[in-house]
């Protein structure tokens, strides 16, 4: 819906056509993390690596490695628990793993590869020429991850 914000769904894409190890499973959960909760508190899940689209001020098509500062809902006002945990999609990754870490279902390893957007605010279809370069690059992270926790790719 939103140009290079779509650069997840097409590294998922990507991945879905690739022979991918038994211990590995690609989810597209689109704009819904909640859905991404939900498969998490259904399963258990060791690893966790969630792609997108971030805003970092780099140059369009960085791609970039990220461990997550997951925030920790019991530490916060009851009036500021009420307003993050409030966001009905679970949109954008924070909340997602905030979320999740909140209910017990967050692995204890997670990691974001993110790749900086060109323009992930307009409306229009198709990834920008830089962020499509980024897919490969993107897919080089995943497959490093899965290997350096002991899983053969």
């Amino acid at each position: 819906m939103r140009g290079d914000d779509g650069f997840g769904v097409a590294v998922a894409e990507c991945l879905a056509n690739e022979e991918l190890p038994d211990q590995v499973r690609v989810m597209d959960v689109g704009i819904g993390g909640i859905h991404l909760v939900q498969e998490l508190l259904a399963e258990t899940v060791g690893v966790l690596i969630v792609v997108d689209a971030v805003e970092m001020d780099r140059p369009p098509g960085t791609v970039l490695v990220i461990r997550p500062s997951v925030e920790e809902v019991a530490s916060l006002p009851l009036a500021e628990k009420h307003d993050r945990l409030a966001d009905m999609h679970y949109s954008t990754p924070d909340r997602v793993l905030m979320l999740a870490n909140a209910l017990g279902a967050l692995p204890e390893k997670v990691w974001i590869i993110g790749c900086e957007p060109l323009d992930a605010h307009s409306v229009g279809e198709g990834l920008s020429e830089p962020v499509e370069h980024g897919i490969s690059a993107a897919i080089g992270e995943i497959k490093s991850i899965v290997r350096a926790v002991g899983i053969e790719w």
